[in-house]
């Protein structure tokens, strides 16, 4: 464990502060990754709809996850699949705009925190 000091008095776990898994990709047509860390594979499920899976898994499904989205003609969030539980391997999630429509943005980002296994 590497424990460093903060801009003030307080202190940090290294290892706790880091992310454990990202992702940066064109959710467009064909999808491409334009970087990635502990990313295993991407699967496009269909339209908004995509699968993130570890190279090294979490150690349990209680990990966090956020994201950015781009789209030059909507707004859109990022939410986690509806019906479709966190695994340790990976997750599945989806970007909609308005009135829950799903749609493929050009820019997604992805972020995990939490502990490995």
């Amino acid at each position: 464990a590497i424990t460093v000091r903060g801009e003030g008095t307080a202190t940090t776990s290294l290892q706790q502060g880091l992310l454990k898994a990202w992702i940066n990709f064109n959710g467009t047509g064909t999808i491409s990754t334009e970087d990635s860390f502990n990313r295993s594979g991407l699967t496009d499920n269909g339209t908004g709809d995509y699968t993130f899976s570890f190279t090294n898994n979490m150690a349990n499904t209680s990990y966090c996850f956020t994201g950015g989205l781009g789209s030059t003609s909507d707004r859109a969030i990022l939410i986690l699949n509806n019906g479709v539980d966190l695994s340790a391997s990976a997750f599945t999630f989806q970007t909609i705009r308005d009135q829950d429509v799903k749609i493929d943005c050009t820019v997604v980002t992805v972020q995990i925190s939490g502990d490995l296994a």
